[in-house]
């Protein structure tokens, strides 16, 4: 664990600890006031439970980096919570739906995942930046009063609804942002 020289380290995606606990930085910003010192406001997500706080440092304070290793791993299957396997040790593990969050709507058999480890527990996901999806459902393409780039909604094999372009059939697939949820191309 490294203590970050400055409050200008402190980026948005580091893994940082509060309190002995690993928090990922969601938001960060560095307010300057005419009167008082600076301040770096964050808004941070705690890798351990998945909650959000808010956290002010001042210049002085210390902020250490969150020793944090990387593994990857394949999904397996869903049921009540994620089951992934380590692709190194074969081990197998799993993850409560609610602290994935939305990445849930992204998961599918067989994809390849990079697993977040603090003091060799996996605590965190991290999904690839594009996924390939399969189109389940999609009505068909109305073209008429179309100005610019018309779309429809279609549902994904994960259950996942995005917007894409009328070309799009049910049984294509097609590929998706993780980040965003949007439509990409065609895979």
């Amino acid at each position: 664990m490294s203590v970050l020289p400055s409050l200008n380290s402190i980026r948005v995606g580091i893994n940082i600890l509060v309190n002995e606990e690993p928090y990922q930085v969601l938001e960060a910003s560095f307010m300057r006031t005419a009167q008082r010192k600076p301040v770096m406001r964050t808004k941070l997500k705690n890798l351990l439970n998945g909650k959000i706080i808010e956290q002010s440092f001042k210049p002085g304070d210390k902020v250490e980096e969150a020793d944090m290793s990387k593994t990857k791993a394949s999904f397996l299957y869903m049921d009540d919570r994620c089951h992934f396997m380590n692709q190194e040790t074969f081990e197998q593990f799993d993850f409560p739906k609610d602290k994935l969050g939305d990445g849930v709507k992204f998961l599918k058999e067989g994809i390849e995942v990079s697993i977040l480890n603090f003091n060799n527990e996996p605590v965190d996901i991290e999904l690839p930046k594009k996924v390939t999806l399969k189109v389940t459902d999609s009505p068909p393409g109305v073209k008429g009063d179309t100005a610019g780039n018309a779309s429809k909604q279609a549902t994904l094999e994960t259950g996942l609804v995005v917007n894409v372009p009328l070309f799009i059939k049910t049984g294509e697939e097609i590929v998706v942002n993780t980040d965003t949820g949007d439509y990409v191309g065609r895979a």
